[in-house]
């Protein structure tokens, strides 16, 4: 029953995010006890929907197998069921050759560089992405030893069985590269009769990878910051993108060297702008945790500059605290509060907490009082310190 709420709480709440994910169903109690190293637990079982559950460890299969009839059929289905294209003039079937491989590829690649992007820009670490938990649909699918950052540590593992951090929060990007890799191998058969053409053309579709990935990340980096990347009129020429982007990941800096908490942080942004044409910096429409972080002399220093560059763009603090608050959530499900509400269910049999939480992260943008309590950090004793797949 544990992992089954985990997915259930981290899906949705990605869902929420706008992240594309697979979606929970249902969950149903089994009535059996499974004997897990923990001891007994409740068994479970999760209803997930997706646009596709297939992988590129589905590929994979066929190609160690060697079978090319159903790499291709494979192909073919998801060319047709997932990645349309125009069909060959008169026919009815959609066009399989070798170019449209190829395009399937670049689709499959660019989605990963999105979806990638996005996990890194709200703090998420999947925890096991092996070739057989990358979706070829684009979507985040088994969230086993899943978890977010509270504070910032980029190297920060969770996951019970990452021995030696491959999976760790900043090496997300790099891992995703190489799952592609694997892609492309299998599709190698498919891209061309030639072993060194298809190679060639494998190679060329991957080397986008690192590009496209970047400019996700770097421009969701910038909104996060509030920055438009354009200059107010009559201010000349056009704002210094790599500028922004030294200005963003200076603030990130800050935050490893405090250890400051990565949601807090960028939402409390939005409360630390500057006055616009002498309008009055409202304070936050509840009592939300402050981050200690703040009262640093490191962020006022970053804040000075911040402001100035914010100044640039002659929009008013309105707008600006708009894109923040839209961009930077308040409430995700936060590891200590996932574990509980699984130790209140597995051990009290009261799915209460459970409810609660999925109606806060569900709506993640959303600020109530009584949310409060779900947007602060863990204390030192609730911590979690490893997540587990459970499976």
């Amino acid at each position: 029953l544990g992992p089954v709420l985990r997915e259930t709480l981290v899906s949705e709440a990605m869902a929420g995010l706008g992240i594309p994910t697979t979606r929970s169903l249902a969950m149903v109690t089994t009535g059996e006890t499974l004997h897990r190293d923990q001891g007994p637990m409740p068994g479970a079982i999760l209803a997930r929907v997706a646009r596709s559950h297939i992988r590129v460890g589905t590929f994979e299969y066929c190609a160690y197998r060697g079978d090319r009839e159903a790499l291709t059929a494979l192909a073919h289905y998801v060319i047709a069921r997932l990645h349309p294209q125009e069909s060959t003039p008169g026919a009815s079937e959609i066009r399989a050759d070798s170019d449209a491989i190829r395009r399937l590829l670049e689709d499959v690649i660019r989605a990963q560089a999105d979806l990638i992007a996005q996990w890194m820009l709200v703090g998420f670490i999947h925890g096991v992405m092996n070739t057989d938990n990358v979706s070829i649909a684009g979507e985040t699918i088994d969230y086993g030893p899943c978890a977010f950052l509270d504070a910032y540590h980029p190297a920060m593992v969770l996951s019970s069985i990452d021995h030696g951090g491959r999976y760790a929060y900043d090496q997300q990007p790099r891992i995703g590269h190489w799952n592609l890799c694997r892609f492309a191998e299998a599709l190698l058969p498919l891209l061309s009769d030639r072993q060194e053409t298809a190679i060639e053309i494998a190679q060329e579709a991957l080397a986008a990878y690192p590009g496209r990935y970047e400019a996700q990340y770097r421009a969701g980096l910038r909104r996060k910051v509030g920055l438009a990347g354009t200059a107010a009129p009559g201010q000349g020429s056009a704002i210094d993108i790599e500028r922004d982007d030294a200005l963003a990941h200076a603030l990130l800096d800050h935050m490893a060297e405090h250890a400051a908490d990565f949601t807090l942080t960028f939402r409390g942004l939005a409360e630390r702008l500057p006055d616009s044409g002498g309008e009055s910096q409202e304070p936050g429409s509840t009592a939300a945790p402050i981050e200690p972080f703040f009262e640093t002399s490191a962020f006022r220093a970053w804040q000075q500059t911040w402001h100035e560059r914010l100044a640039s763009e002659g929009r008013d603090t309105a707008s600006v605290r708009e894109i923040l608050r839209t961009t930077n959530p308040a409430c995700i499900p936060r590891n200590h509060r996932v574990q509980a509400v699984i130790d209140a269910a597995t051990s009290h049999d009261d799915l209460q907490p459970f409810h609660d939480l999925l109606a806060v992260v569900t709506h993640p943008y959303e600020d109530h009082p009584e949310r409060v309590a779900y947007q602060r950090p863990p204390e030192p004793h609730e911590a979690v310190r490893q997540t587990f797949c459970g499976t």
